[in-house]
């Protein structure tokens, strides 16, 4: 079954706590704190993979959760939490359901995108010895997992895309150039899933798309053409295959237009993609009635190729056109694959708000603050001096005291709240 969408649901594993410990040796009166970190929970991590073909393991589980992190003992360290690798087909696109922006792009075999990275394990008390405060009794807590709805989006990464209404004889050209075996039907048949085939040509190949046919309106969502037409967006050439002899007695040069004008209110830079034509089921008529149909097509200086792909006629010089867009290089294959973020962690640390509510409550919001709370272990007393004086180091605290804050007044920061207080 070809699904070439799924929504997924990742979370990421939690820090493990950091440890309150003292050294204690014999002799060795003032051993000092000795408390380790826990350790960092897992990230889920997707891979690109070329021998998945399809999102179809999606749809039987779609939900992914990497493990948490170890809590510390004493001056043991916790262990780290196991990652999750999850394969994706080569050319998955992921978009964060949340946001609804684009977070990865998977473009080739073996590339990796972190979708969740994992909550860092929370400092052991050796980790706040200073000069003021030589013996702290507190550790920190781990920081929370994360989690990323999210869409994931398969966009076939063919070189060549074939086109055209149902019918046009697209599965069986591409069944005649590559090993490619889809279903061919002598009824009236459209493909309902895209077909790969791979050409070899000399000692060169390209991978070829049988896309599902198009229809008048599938800009618009008619038909299954709007649904594969994202397919043909990262092909570099489109062959328009056009039935020279349509069974409804249509023209041949008005069908053509038809589905270029979809493709134009589809994807203006989809439809820019150089174009060639293969007129198609020579062998049906005789060769000056050909000759004629192709004509129009000719005068409207489009590179234009009669072909018979049942017979086997005109198909050598089509996969030579074909092979000269394929193989001409661009700026786009010059560039490494990248991954396309949405933001980066210090973008999100940088980000918060201070609000009053109607009913006097002072609201505090942002990842990075919320975190901070959540890894604090808010029944420690110095833990919590430990917090006022972070708060107060990225601006919250005078935030709040220009808001008119004061001793005593309720703040919320995420799910906590607490009476503030001006002094640490």
């Amino acid at each position: 079954m070809f699904i070439d969408e799924a929504e997924v649901e990742f979370r990421s594993g939690r820090g493990g706590s950091g440890a309150v410990s003292f050294h204690r040796e014999k002799h060795v009166p003032r051993g000092g704190p000795n408390g380790a970190d826990g350790g960092r929970g897992g990230d889920v991590i997707l891979v690109a993979d070329r021998g998945k073909r399809t999102l179809y393991d999606f749809r039987l589980l779609s939900k992914y959760a990497a493990e948490d992190g170890g809590h510390a003992s004493g001056n043991k360290k916790g262990r780290n939490g196991r990652h999750v690798i999850v394969k994706v087909p080569v050319g998955t696109v992921i978009t964060d359901l949340d946001t609804g922006q684009p977070i990865g792009d998977l473009k080739a075999h073996g590339q990796r995108f972190v979708v969740c990275k994992g909550g860092r394990g929370g400092f052991g008390n050796l980790h706040y010895v200073s000069s003021v405060r030589q013996v702290p009794n507190f550790a920190e807590k781990g920081e929370p997992g994360r989690r990323v709805r999210a869409r994931l989006e398969l966009k076939l990464l063919a070189d060549v895309g074939l086109i055209g209404l149902p019918n046009a004889g697209k599965s069986t050209l591409i069944s005649a150039i590559s090993a490619a075996r889809p279903k061919i039907a002598d009824y009236p048949f459209t493909t309902i899933i895209p077909n790969l085939g791979v050409v070899r040509l000399e000692d060169r190949s390209f991978v070829v798309a049988d896309l599902p046919g198009l229809i008048p309106g599938a800009s618009e969502g008619k038909g299954l053409g709007h649904r594969f037409l994202k397919h043909a967006e990262r092909c570099k050439v489109l062959v328009h295959v056009v039935d020279c002899l349509p069974v409804d007695g249509s023209s041949p040069l008005q069908n053509f237009e038809e589905i270029e004008r979809e493709l134009e209110r589809y994807d203006a830079q989809l439809y820019s993609r150089p174009r060639l034509v293969a007129v198609n089921k020579s062998d049906l008529l005789p060769p000056d009635q050909f000759q004629s149909v192709l004509r129009p097509f000719e005068e409207r200086g489009l590179r234009v190729f009669g072909i018979s792909a049942a017979a086997g006629h005109g198909l050598e010089s089509l996969l030579y056109a074909m092979a000269e867009h394929v193989f001409a290089k661009t700026e786009e294959d010059e560039a490494p694959p990248t991954v396309v973020l949405a933001g980066t962690e210090r973008d999100r640390e940088a980000t918060w708000e201070v609000v009053q509510a109607e009913d006097g409550l002072f609201v505090v919001s942002g990842e990075t603050v919320e975190r901070m709370v959540a890894m604090t272990d808010l029944e420690n007393r110095d833990a919590l001096r430990h917090l006022h004086r972070r708060l107060e180091k990225l601006g919250v605290i005078e935030r709040l005291r220009e808001l008119g804050c004061s001793e005593g007044d309720s703040v919320q920061i995420g799910d906590w709240e607490f009476a503030f207080t001006d002094e640490a």
